[in-house]
């Protein structure tokens, strides 16, 4: 099957944010699976990405523009439906699908609030300016999330979970690309 979509080249900000799970009903609309639990970037962009899946069926290469109608929560996914995709056939020829977003497009967060692929990357240090590392990555346990910040300590890799609440982190300037944090390095 030859889908109605267009070559694109991905932006220099894209971030994936899910990748579609399969079609869903007989009109067109296919099933997402949001990267985030809070997948407001796939509400808020119609334009969005594709590339293909490593495996699986591949019914375009490289990277290709879907125009989104329309998206919305449904159960634990979101479900979409993009323009030139009017049948079940047509969404099943998207399954797989990873799904990308200019970062540039993403709502803007509010006070306080971050999005998680702003955070990678940013120096910590303490208090007293220590270096604690760079943030790696973010885990979410609950009822928080923990910085995982990696740094090398006598050439050996180190790691170290601190909670991303107020107690612990006094300030997050993302220019500076820098997060201040109450914590010593040997927590």
């Amino acid at each position: 099957m030859s889908l109605p979509l267009e070559p694109a080249d991905l932006p220099a900000d894209a971030i994936e944010v899910g990748r579609i799970l399969d079609a869903w009903g007989i009109k067109g609309w296919f099933k997402v699976l949001p990267h985030s639990a809070s997948p407001e970037a796939l509400f808020s962009s119609k334009r969005w990405y594709l590339q293909p899946s490593e495996r699986g069926a591949k019914t375009f290469s490289g990277t290709v523009l879907l125009r989104v109608r329309e998206a919305r929560d449904h159960s634990d996914t979101v479900v979409a439906w993009a323009q030139d995709i009017d049948d079940r056939a047509g969404a099943e020829a998207l399954k797989g699908a990873r799904i990308f977003i200019p970062r540039s497009s993403f709502p803007t967060a509010g006070d306080d609030e971050y999005y998680w692929v702003d955070l990678i990357g940013l120096a910590v240090v303490n208090r007293e300016g220590l270096a604690l590392g760079e943030v790696t990555d973010l885990l979410s346990t609950g009822p928080q999330t923990v910085l995982v910040v990696s740094s090398q300590h006598d050439g050996k890799p180190q790691e170290r979970m601190i909670p991303f609440v107020s107690a612990y982190v006094d300030t997050v300037d993302l220019p500076g690309r820098r997060i201040t944090v109450d914590w010593q390095p040997d927590y």
